[in-house]
């Protein structure tokens, strides 16, 4: 069988693992042949592919990015389609894709499996949002960035004795900013799924300030203050039409400041808690994920993708997979607000 891999969407620690331990278990156990479409759906779209043997994959679990390039071409764009498509791998001999993306490459993945394509997913989200997994590879990368990040804020904050606010990444959901303030003590979290009035944010810094420390504020890139209706988007929309976020700490900055009286500074951390080399824990798991999802092409378990549930690997359909965001509940926030202040 000769199958075809891709990346799609934000690059992501791990990609390389998961298309490491595909191509390794897919020569040696079952024979594959394998290749890779360059730059995610654009390759796919256009027929752009490279070869990919054993030799190429060689070292390749420990490296940030992706070997195959990445984008957010929308398949379903111009020039594109399901009948574009299928004669493009009709005519490369290719039988089927693992594409390893996010939310809404696993919905263009739905979309074409549903007109006939085969097709194996494998979930790639930093922000730890699809519900169908328990973790995605890349989240445990971000939270060591952000956490170190805040750390350096912190020693950088008492020096100077001033608010510091680390914008992390998080459209629709705070695990991140969860974690990883948590993991660095920040005086308070601010995450997509709980509003929170400025002023409130205000009491919080104050009673931390009160106690002798510099205030250490986590924020995720999603969050809406109450006074606001949506999150804070000044960049237009993507290729699949979502917004692009970044800049709410700028923007909650002079508010505290002007209730505070407290110095303020901001740190986004943005592409860079999504870059460099994988932790070993995503390195082992987006190896499993690579392994489990030529299993699933095996078995021809089109239109499902493969997600860790507990310590195994299973495999779930693309409705599942794309039912609902993975939100951080309730009792998890109110854990960790009682820390805040």
């Amino acid at each position: 069988m000769k199958i075809g891999i891709l990346t799609s969407g934000g690059d992501c620690p791990g990609l390389n693992a998961v298309i490491r331990g595909a191509v390794l278990k897919g020569i040696a156990i079952q024979g594959h042949e394998f290749v890779g479409f360059r730059d995610g759906w654009r390759g796919v779209v256009e027929s752009d592919v490279i070869d990919i043997p054993r030799s190429m994959v060689r070292g390749i679990a420990k490296q940030g990015g992706t070997i195959l390039g990445t984008s957010r071409t929308n398949p379903f764009g111009d020039g594109g389609g399901p009948d574009v498509i299928k004669a493009n791998l009709e005519r490369l001999g290719i039988d089927a894709i693992i594409a390893i993306g996010g939310e809404g490459t696993l919905a263009a993945a739905k979309r074409l499996t549903d007109a006939g394509l085969n097709i194996v997913g494998v979930p790639k989200t930093v922000d730890n949002d699809l519900d169908a997994t328990d973790y995605s590879f890349g989240f445990d990368t971000a939270v060591h960035i952000a956490t170190e990040a805040m750390d350096r804020l912190r020693t950088t904050g008492e020096s100077h004795h001033r608010c510091m606010i680390a914008e992390v990444m998080g459209r629709h959901v705070g695990w991140i900013a969860l974690h990883a303030g948590m993991a660095a003590g920040a005086h308070a979290i601010l995450i997509p799924e709980q509003k929170v009035s400025v002023e409130r944010i205000g009491q919080w810094m104050l009673a931390a300030h009160a106690r002798g420390r510099a205030p250490l504020l986590a924020v995720a890139e999603g969050f809406v203050p109450e006074h606001m209706e949506t999150p804070h988007s000044q960049r237009g929309l993507d290729t699949f039409g979502r917004p692009r976020m970044g800049g709410i700490a700028d923007q909650l900055a002079p508010q505290l400041e002007a209730i505070t009286g407290l110095e303020t500074r901001t740190a986004i951390l943005g592409h860079i808690q999504r870059g460099g080399v994988p932790t070993a824990f995503d390195r082992v798991l987006a190896t499993r994920l690579g392994m489990a999802a030529i299993h699933s092409v095996v078995e021809h378990r089109w239109g499902t993708m493969v997600a860790l549930k507990g310590t195994e690997i299973r495999s779930v359909s693309f409705d599942e997979a794309l039912g609902k965001l993975k939100t951080v509940p309730q009792d998890r926030y109110d854990e960790a607000a009682v820390l805040f202040g």
